[in-house]
């Protein structure tokens, strides 16, 4: 896995959306899942939780602190106009303290 960080970084996790032209677009509404390695989901929603942050136009992100080793999901996905969906991981190594 390419995106491995250690126990305790703060992860950058971004999220894009676009136009089927490929021209940069705001969602109507954009929102994230988290999920840490145990199951757990955390549902962010950008203009209500002040963790998701617009960028620039189609461009968000949310940093997450690893606080638990093994593999993390993140899931962007918006409604009403410029409609879309994108999942990404990453892994979290387990610290030798």
């Amino acid at each position: 896995m390419s995106n491995t960080y250690d126990e305790g970084d703060l992860i950058r996790c971004s999220g894009s959306f676009e136009t089927s032209a490929s021209v940069a677009v705001d969602p109507t509404a954009v929102y994230v899942k988290i999920m840490d390695p145990s199951g757990g989901i955390s549902t962010c929603t950008y203009g209500v939780e002040a963790g998701v942050v617009k960028a620039e136009t189609g461009k968000y992100y949310v940093d997450v602190s690893a606080t638990a080793y093994g593999v993390w999901h993140y899931y962007w996905y918006s409604t009403g106009t410029a409609q879309g969906a994108g999942e990404e991981t990453f892994n979290v190594r387990m610290s030798a303290f």
